[in-house]
């Protein structure tokens, strides 16, 4: 089976599934088709175009690599090409993150709508790997995909520690991580309105914010006037993928707090491997998929500040509810949720599909199971 994955840059997130998909069965190429931003560059992500399995796109070397595939993933690349390519292969996926971020009705996308339709036509199979637990609702509301999305997502490397209970051991239960871009929409303002809550009752803990962004000075005149700064909170600045790591290994909580215009969140994955307790956002798009509410980590309706305080609280008050979850959250990562298991369902799924074979009954949960329509106020308390 030959498959090809189309996107627009290949990264350090895009690697470890890109990895797995060359080492099984399949032969594997990842056309890029643009380069990295600067934020990205300055966050530590890579584009490694020496990797063999990658090909730039050029103009003839993608042409050449879709004519010979029979499988391929449409990520983020540019229309004209995917069409090309779903014109000539034998079974085409979308991969997309949730396409109704903003919250806007249905009837406000009107021509996307239209494009949408004329670019998947009903008597196409065309699947979809649902990179947000909410992609395949969103898609539903316009009579797309239904009955054909599959879970998805991203996939960073997986850490496989030789003794997972020595690494929860040393984690500092006091310490509390927040990582990402600062963005109004993944909310570390909300970081600093927990912190003076916690000040304010009497709490021991420390947090860590690390990245970079257009919020950071107002963050830091918050913690400021608050009295937090460079005592209970310290901005650390971005850092690349392995320091993070690091960071996410000492701590003892992780905070998740991106609402719903965060297609994935792939930080949650990372801090879930790490072994933390995470305190994790119903809205985002990884929340879903990734964690179960009070047996991996704890779930809090997003924006409620005062729910997610009171998480955290409790997880500060009960270190050993801190080792459960975090133990539970990384055997829930390197059990299920990681690029190889993603990779080898993936190839399973694409040849039952390939043979005209019922591929729902394939998989109950995780990578590639079916993707349930679900609902924005699906996380009761």
């Amino acid at each position: 089976m030959r498959v090809a994955f189309l996107s627009n840059y290949f990264n350090h997130h895009q690697k470890p599934v890109s990895d797995a998909l060359m080492s099984g069965t399949a032969q594997y190429t990842f056309i890029s088709t643009q380069k990295l931003d600067v934020e990205r560059k300055a966050l530590g992500w890579t584009s490694d175009t020496d990797v063999p399995y990658v090909c730039t796109a050029d103009g003839t070397a993608e042409y050449a690599v879709l004519r010979q595939s029979d499988v391929v993933i449409v990520g983020s690349a540019p229309e004209a090409l995917a069409q090309w390519a779903a014109r000539r292969c034998k079974l085409l996926f979308r991969y997309s993150e949730r396409p109704l971020k903003d919250g806007n009705p249905p009837a406000k996308f009107l021509p996307r709508f239209l494009k949408w339709h004329y670019h998947n036509p009903p008597w196409r199979k065309t699947y979809m790997l649902c990179a947000s637990a909410f992609t395949a609702g969103d898609y539903a509301k316009f009579g797309l995909f239904r009955g054909r999305c599959y879970k998805w997502g991203y996939f960073p490397e997986t850490v496989r520690y030789p003794d997972v209970n020595a690494l929860i051991d040393r984690k500092e239960k006091a310490t509390i991580l927040w990582c990402g871009r600062y963005l109004d929409w993944k909310h570390p303002d909300d970081v600093i309105e927990v912190a003076r809550r916690l000040r304010d009752a009497g709490c021991c803990f420390r947090i860590e914010m690390i990245g970079s962004g257009e919020m950071e000075p107002r963050l830091r005149q918050l913690a400021s006037e608050a009295g937090l700064l460079d005592t209970s909170i310290q901005f650390l600045g971005a850092m690349s993928p392995e320091d993070v790591r690091r960071h996410m290994e000492k701590a003892g909580i992780y905070l998740f707090t991106s609402d719903r215009q965060e297609g994935w969140g792939a930080v949650l994955n990372e801090a879930m491997n790490s072994g933390c307790a995470v305190v994790a956002g119903d809205a985002a798009g990884a929340t879903p998929f990734l964690v179960q509410d009070g047996t991996n980590g704890s779930v809090y309706h997003s924006g409620d500040v005062q729910e997610l305080y009171e998480k955290v609280r409790r997880l500060l008050d009960d270190p050993s509810t801190q080792r459960e979850f975090g133990s539970a959250a990384y055997r829930t990562i390197t059990g299920l949720w990681n690029a190889e298991t993603a990779a080898e369902r993936f190839l399973q799924l694409s040849q039952a599909l390939l043979d005209g074979r019922d591929a729902t009954k394939l998989f109950a949960d995780g990578p590639c199971s079916p993707a349930s329509l679900l609902r924005e106020d699906w996380y009761r308390k």
